[in-house]
């Protein structure tokens, strides 16, 4: 497209775009950019990226016009961690597991998950003592990885030794790490962040399977989400999940329920 007809932007790096602005102040940034109307553009490195403001444009993304459109290659980088979940699945296959899903967001079950959302928040107001400085950051992430490991797992993790806690820790580095612009060179390179990021994937596929594999085992529905992915069948031929499917979704769920909603509490 040329750049006379690209849609407004904010002043940009010649060689890295707006990556380091996004990077340092993310909220600020994309603040600003939204104000400068209903469609807007902004680069990393040489990757274009052009951001709809106004609901009525991002409903007809999702839904009227959603087939016109493929996931973007950072999406598509992210299938070394997420594999074959909702928000890097496409076509008949992401309809098939979406619809698949879609049980565990009842209204009778998000009225359950809402028990462990107000227990957590509450113990961690408790925390919390007149006059201290705390870092809201770090604050909403611990308590999103409180919920969604409670929720998600039925599984404790305030214990950050806990290996679910640790292995969850971990996903958000990998994912932000997957997400750069050369992750695939990078990963096969002998760099402190490769090595780091194929022993927290190995830990994390071990304790997620290590779960799945003992739900099956004995049959029990916990309530929480695993127990829905597990569950679950697909309309056309009433087939459930593969163990990885499962694990694929559990992931993606989780990624979904932390990091994002941290970061718009905080």
């Amino acid at each position: 497209m040329p750049k006379n007809n690209l849609p407004p932007s904010l002043r940009a790096s010649i060689i890295t775009g707006h990556l380091v602005k996004f990077r340092r102040r993310p909220t600020e940034f994309l603040t600003e950019l939204s104000a400068l109307g209903d469609v807007t553009f902004m680069r990393m490195y040489n990757q274009p990226s052009f951001f709809l403001n106004h609901p009525d444009l991002i409903r007809d993304l999702l839904t009227t016009s959603n087939s016109k459109f493929e996931k973007g290659r950072a999406v598509q980088r992210s299938k070394g961690l997420l594999g074959e979940g909702l928000l890097t699945n496409e076509g008949a296959s992401h309809l098939r597991q979406r619809r698949m899903i879609q049980p565990a967001f009842h209204k009778d079950r998000i009225a359950e998950y809402a028990g462990a959302m107000t227990e957590y928040a509450v113990k961690m107001r408790e925390e919390w003592q007149d006059g201290e400085v705390r870092d809201i950051d770090k604050e909403m992430m611990r308590l999103t990885l409180q919920i969604v490991g409670k929720t998600l797992f039925n599984a404790d993790v305030n214990n950050e030794a806990d290996d679910v806690g640790q292995a969850m820790t971990n996903v958000i580095e990998m994912f932000n790490f997957l997400l750069l612009p050369f992750s695939e060179l990078l990963q096969k390179l002998p760099l402190p962040q490769s090595k780091r990021f194929r022993r927290s994937k190995a830990t994390l596929d071990k304790v997620i399977y290590g779960i799945i594999d003992e739900r099956r085992r004995s049959g029990e529905d916990k309530g929480d989400l695993l127990s829905m992915l597990l569950m679950a069948q697909g309309e056309d031929d009433g087939k459930g999940m593969t163990d990885e499917q499962v694990r694929d979704e559990a992931l993606t769920l989780f990624l979904a329920g932390h990091e994002t909603t941290a970061n718009a509490m905080t």
